[in-house]
């Protein structure tokens, strides 16, 4: 008669089981509701408009040295297939571009010219700010770092980065004022607070 190896005193129980064979999931973890097609439509069509305005106004005003800059896109995706979020509300996109940008800018221009202090600095203190400022919107932790690692153009621009940022955030929650609220009437925005 043979028997398999004694048993090893060190071994992982169910070592032998991976873990997806041993466990299913959990009733509270159930699938997140499907997106109709024409939500997504409305979320295209959303985005779309948002920054092709953000480009035409760009390229229209020259002079106001307006600038797309790439945590637009970011707020583009929470204000158009997130419209809900407590991120995407009007508070926290104005609020959370503008103080970052203002810290992007004084951690550029005030600390030493050592770019892991500044980029580390711009994007922790944009975030505590905006903690503090009940303004918290992911894609300013990218405003900040843009105005720390940014082109000649950006850095040029001094405090005045904070009006194109400002300008960009302001076209943006416009857009998606029209464009939730043509989809599903009172949708966007939940609160202004």
């Amino acid at each position: 008669m043979t028997e398999g190896p004694p048993p090893d005193d060190n071994e992982v129980p169910d070592a032998r089981y991976p873990a997806h064979v041993r466990t299913r999931p959990l009733p509270r973890h159930a699938r997140s509701p499907r997106i109709r097609p024409l939500q997504i439509l409305a979320a295209w069509l959303g985005a779309f408009a948002g920054i092709a305005a953000l480009v035409l106004l760009v390229e229209l005003f020259p002079k106001m040295q307006l600038l797309v800059i790439g945590s637009f896109g970011a707020s583009a995706v929470l204000l158009f297939a997130a419209p809900g979020a407590p991120f995407s509300q009007p508070r926290n996109l104005i609020g959370g571009h503008v103080v970052s940008a203002i810290v992007g800018v004084a951690c550029y221009r005030y600390l030493p010219d050592l770019l892991v202090v500044q980029e580390a600095t711009a994007v922790a203190t944009a975030i505590v700010l905006m903690m503090a400022t009940r303004t918290v919107h992911p894609p300013g932790g990218a405003t900040a770092l843009i105005a720390v690692i940014g082109p000649d153009a950006v850095h040029g621009l001094g405090w005045a980065f904070v009006f194109p940022v400002l300008v960009g955030a302001l076209l943006l929650l416009l857009v998606a004022i029209v464009s939730n609220n043509l989809f599903a009437r009172g949708s966007y925005p939940d609160r202004w607070d």
